[in-house]
C-alpha cells in the first residue's frame, strides 16, 4: 500500500530531487495522456516523448517508415508531422505497430520532469481505474499535473483528485500532502465524486483546455478524454530507452 501520497499541480512546482525515487503518473488529460493511451491501444509499438520538434524529426529519420511524427503546438498539428495530438486520429489501420514520434507543449515537459523517478506512468480519465491498480502498491506515490503553459489546469487537478480520492479510501492511514486534498477537494466541488462521463465531461468544457480545444475546432477531443476507462491500458515510460510502452 501507498503511506505517502503527493499532487503537483505543475512540473514547475516540483523537482526531480523530490520526485526521484517515487512512482510518478503523469497527467495531461488535454490531451497528451489521453492520446498516448489511444495510441498503444490501438497497437502502436511504443511512444518517444521529445521535448522539441526538430528531436521527434531527427528521430524520424531513424526510424524511416516503422516511425511517424506526432504532437502539436498551440493545440494544432505541427507542419510536416504525420499526425496531431487529437486521440481520433491515432487508429489502428494508421499506428498499428509504429513507433510514434511525440512532441506536445506540456505533456512532454512534464514526463522530462520525471526522468529520476522508479517508475513513471500515463494517466488520464479514460484508463482511470487502471491506474490507481497499478499504483496502489507503491509506497511514495506523485500525481504529477502538466499544467497549460506555466498555469493549473483544472481538467488535470480533478484526475489528480479522483486518483487520490480513490487510494485515501482504499488507505485511511495514506499520507496526503495539502496539494492532494485541494485536488479531492475541486473533485468532489465539481463532481460530487460522480464518475458519469456526462457530468466530467461539462467540467472539462469550462476548464481552459477545453475552452482552448473548442476555438480550434476539436472539442469531440474534450468528450473523448472524459470517457473514463475507455481504454484499458497502464503506459510506462522506461527510463533507459525513453520509450513508453504498455506495462
Amino acid at each position: 500500500m501507498a503511506s505517502q501520497l503527493a499532487v503537483h499541480f505543475l512540473p514547475e512546482l516540483t523537482s526531480q530531487q523530490e520526485l526521484a525515487g517515487g512512482c510518478v503518473v503523469m497527467i495531461d488529460v488535454l490531451r497528451a495522456s489521453t492520446t498516448i493511451c489511444f495510441a498503444l491501444a490501438a497497437g502502436a509499438k511504443e511512444v518517444i516523448p521529445c521535448l522539441h520538434i526538430d528531436d521527434a524529426r531527427e528521430l524520424k529519420r531513424g526510424f524511416g517508415d516503422a516511425g511517424l511524427t506526432g504532437g502539436e503546438r498551440k493545440g494544432l498539428k505541427i507542419d510536416g508531422f504525420d499526425l496531431g495530438n487529437s486521440p481520433r486520429e491515432y487508429l489502428p489501420e494508421v499506428v498499428d505497430g509504429k513507433t510514434i514520434l511525440f512532441t506536445t507543449t506540456n505533456g512532454a515537459k512534464a514526463l522530462h520532469a520525471c526522468v529520476g523517478s522508479h517508475k513513471i506512468l500515463v494517466g488520464g480519465f479514460v484508463n482511470l481505474s487502471l491506474i490507481v491498480e497499478a499504483i496502489r502498491g507503491e509506497p511514495n506515490v506523485h500525481l504529477l499535473c502538466a499544467g497549460t503553459d506555466g498555469a493549473v489546469t483544472r481538467e488535470d487537478v480533478l484526475l489528480a483528485g479522483v486518483l487520490a480520492e480513490q487510494l485515501y479510501l482504499d488507505q485511511l492511514s495514506l499520507c496526503l500532502n495539502d496539494s492532494a486534498q485541494l485536488a479531492i477537494d475541486a473533485w468532489q466541488g465539481a463532481t460530487g465524486g460522480d464518475r458519469d462521463p456526462k457530468r466530467i465531461h461539462r467540467c472539462l468544457q469550462s476548464s481552459q483546455g477545453g475552452r482552448n480545444l473548442k476555438a480550434i475546432g476539436q472539442e469531440s477531443d474534450i468528450r473523448v478524454a472524459a470517457a473514463v476507462d475507455m481504454v484499458p491500458v497502464v503506459p510506462v515510460l522506461d527510463r533507459a530507452s525513453w520509450r513508453i510502452r504498455l506495462a
